[in-house]
């Protein structure tokens, strides 16, 4: 399990330290969903800022690590889906209703959907066995950065024929293109590349405006992360304690509202502004993460 910090843990979690696995704290599990909920719809790797903060807070790495940061997705999802109910609601009353020839979105978001659980069902244990590390985030990190500024640069060179036929409208994203963004979002796989960069990189490429790939970006996110979540959970329920629920709670709600907070900004900010800033921060961050690593002040805590 993640390592605790609590004093009177109970004697099932004192054996647990014992054997190198404790109980996440309230502090940890508070600071963890804060993450997670600011960075998940940014496209700076909120799988990548949790495995460093995990290892930060000196919490060994392995599956309840794992399944915790993958958990804790809930509440950040949850936020995408109070703040587009509506347009979800209407999506889903017209679903099975021809609607002028346009895509649903519901089917767009299913759709773009199956590759990364094809892909994630097929590669999970390799990736748990292999991808979450500091150091995979941390390249991970520097490569993706680079990858946005090549894109921005490649927008922005772009013809001005093709610049006038941008979609801002997801109604007018075929399910091709749908399922095409589906394929960018493989990406994500590797902690440290951020879903929504992929996604939201993938949809810029195939002609939407930047507002217009963000949202798919957060929507696609729904069955996504609420099956990933899940899956894991149920997954790892035998070597999960009680007492990881309450931390679990706490990181989740936190994770929520955190969510709530960024998105709008978020989608503002797309209006008037470019990826150049996330770009340049990931390089940063991920060049003084190579850094610690190499000096051994941040590493592995198993």
């Amino acid at each position: 399990m993640i390592g605790t910090f609590q004093d009177g843990v109970s004697d099932a979690g004192q054996q647990a330290a014992v054997s190198g696995e404790g109980v996440l704290g309230w502090f940890e599990a508070t600071v963890l969903g804060l993450i997670e909920g600011l960075t998940e719809f940014l496209p700076v790797s909120s799988t990548g800022h949790l495995i460093v903060a995990q290892r930060m807070l000196g919490l060994p790495e392995g599956n309840a690590s794992n399944t915790f940061a993958v958990g804790i997705q809930i509440g950040a999802i949850t936020a995408i889906l109070v703040i587009y109910w509506r347009r979800l609601f209407d999506a889903a009353r017209t679903f099975a209703k021809p609607s002028d020839g346009k895509p649903n979105l519901l089917g767009q978001i299913m759709i773009a959907a199956i590759p990364a659980v094809v892909a994630g069902l097929l590669l999970e244990k390799w990736i748990d066995a292999n991808l979450f590390s500091v150091n995979i985030v941390a390249y991970a990190l520097v490569v993706g950065g680079v990858l946005l500024l090549i894109l921005e640069r490649f927008l922005k060179n772009r013809p001005k024929t093709i610049k006038d036929r941008t979609i801002e409208d997801l109604s007018a994203m075929s399910y091709r293109s749908a399922f095409y963004v589906g394929l960018w979002q493989c990406l994500a796989l590797v902690p440290g590349t951020s879903r929504s960069g992929a996604t939201i990189g993938g949809a810029l490429v195939l002609g939407l405006s930047r507002t217009a790939a963000a949202e798919f970006s957060f929507l696609v996110g729904l069955p996504i992360l609420y099956g990933a979540s899940l899956y894991k959970l149920i997954s790892m329920r035998d070597e999960l304690s009680s007492e990881m629920i309450m931390p679990f709670a706490v990181g989740t709600v936190v994770s929520f509202i955190a969510a709530i907070v960024v998105v709008k900004p978020f989608i503002a900010f797309l209006r008037r502004h470019n990826f150049v800033p996330f770009a340049w921060y990931r390089i940063v961050v991920g060049i003084a993460l190579i850094a610690l690593i190499a000096s051994g002040h941040l590493g592995s805590t198993n």
